[in-house]
């Protein structure tokens, strides 16, 4: 999900201190799915960091955040905002799966859980294989990470959402989080191979149950999960959500652009400031080896324009406003690794197996026109690669309103986003005009050539 802070998701996850999500057994006993009486359809309550709270989400989308008061009833607010949102929730007494939502009553759905460890690339890491209740068989998605430091066992929320629409799912806690073992990395090859781990130990675990297998990869996840399946040979697709098609390094660059366009500049600001983003990826590139020099000389040419301030992207702001020594005392803090390098596109174009990218299409944090464009040319090319964008949504696939001072408020998912993805996962199809508002931006123009060994 977005960071709550605008910084760089790639270096936010290791300031923050990994601890437990889980001090309150009353809250955590309500987390599940639950069906909803009357036609009320489903309804998915979710664990968040604060130990006191809990999220709902619909598969239509809506969502918000429950809090509970000194009196123990709950409060709703819209999506992300602190706005009320007249969403009436109440629960029974732990162990009784009862809930109470918008005037209707639910009872939780069982789903067949099997929790595990299981070996990466040299760590142990935490799983947990959700399936729909039954011994038909189901198509199972990995779940693959995003930049998060926190345990996708403990929090994430498709093991409520998936099983509820058919569709089995495993969630696993990457090395350095939650129960695993290892050190916290961005390393795309490491991750990459306990991926392929994950995969492997779910297919094992779900037995005769597997249908078709593969990963879904939202936000870095979607430069991992394509490389994990492209050394998997049990991967029989790929789904990505609000990834990007670009090297990691462009989606500094990306953002800067974004941050000055908002701010009322120009090409010509915006060519200058290209200087400056080649300057800060040399040195963030390099782990600091270089750059420094060129830095200096961009510094010297444009720190005194009024547009400097306005650039922050992913790192170009910390490292363009704060001296060398200041960069070089925080470094360590926040290197983890990253494969700044790391090129997509001999990946993507070499994979045989089908894949779905879903592009949020004003997404402020992975700016995605050049990987539109990327992803369009892949598809002419007749790579199996299937394109659906969101117009008018945030990263997360997330909708949103604009106050007067230009500042998102993040008001629930796009409606179709869930079925969207559900559909797809189920038998690699989708229904035209089924979701939303979502607009069909490339499909295969012809059958994929065989990749070249």
């Amino acid at each position: 999900m977005k960071s709550m802070l605008r910084t760089c998701h790639f270096l936010l996850p290791v300031l923050l201190a990994s601890t437990s999500v889980f001090a309150a057994e009353d809250v955590r006993c309500h987390v599940g799915t639950y069906q909803l009486e009357d036609g009320g359809g489903i309804v998915a309550i979710g664990a968040v960091s604060e130990a006191s709270q809990l999220r709902w989400r619909r598969i239509d989308g809506r969502t918000g955040l429950l809090r509970r008061d000194g009196d123990g009833a709950w409060t709703s607010t819209l999506g992300w905002t602190d706005r009320a949102d007249g969403v009436a929730v109440g629960f029974g007494r732990c162990g009784e799966q009862r809930i109470s939502f918008e005037s209707h009553a639910g009872k939780r759905l069982t789903f067949d859980v099997t929790d595990t460890t299981f070996e990466g690339n040299g760590v142990t890491l935490r799983g947990r294989l959700v399936l729909p209740e039954g011994d038909g068989r189901v198509p199972v998605v990995v779940e693959v990470h995003g930049s998060e430091s926190y345990s996708a066992v403990d929090l994430n929320y498709m093991q409520q959402l998936f099983p509820a629409q058919g569709v089995g799912v495993f969630v696993y806690d990457k090395r350095g989080t939650g129960q695993s073992t290892g050190s916290y990395t961005q390393d795309f090859q490491l991750l990459a191979d306990d991926a392929k781990a994950a995969l492997l130990e779910a297919r094992r675990l779900a037995g005769e149950r597997a249908g078709r297998i593969g990963f879904h990869g939202a936000s870095q996840g979607g430069w991992v999960a394509p490389l994990a399946a492209s050394t998997a040979p049990a991967a029989q697709f790929v789904l990505v959500a609000y990834g990007m098609a670009t090297d990691p390094l462009a989606e500094d660059r990306d953002q800067v652009m974004l941050d000055l366009r908002k701010a009322g500049y120009g090409d010509d600001v915006l060519a200058r400031a290209r200087e400056v983003t080649e300057a800060t990826a040399s040195v963030v590139a390099s782990r600091g080896a270089r750059g420094w020099e060129q830095l200096d000389v961009v510094r010297a040419k444009y720190a005194g324009e009024p547009w400097w301030p306005a650039m922050q992207g992913e790192f170009t702001g910390m490292v363009a406003h704060h001296t060398r020594a200041e960069v070089e005392a925080i470094a360590p803090t926040v290197e983890v690794g990253t494969s700044w390098d790391y090129d997509p596109m001999p990946v993507l174009r070499a994979l045989a197996i089908p894949q779905l990218w879903i592009i949020a299409g004003a997404d402020s944090e992975a700016p995605p026109e050049e990987t539109m464009r990327r992803l369009q040319a892949l598809a002419a090319e007749g790579r199996p690669i299937t394109t659906q964008v969101f117009p008018g949504t945030d990263h997360g696939i997330v909708a949103f309103e604009t106050g007067a001072d230009g500042e998102r408020m993040e008001t629930g998912y796009a409606d179709g986003y869930f079925r969207m993805m559900a559909d797809w996962l189920r038998d690699g199809r989708l229904a035209p005009g089924a979701y939303g508002n979502a607009q069909l931006l490339a499909a295969p123009s012809a059958p994929a050539a065989p990749a070249s060994p």
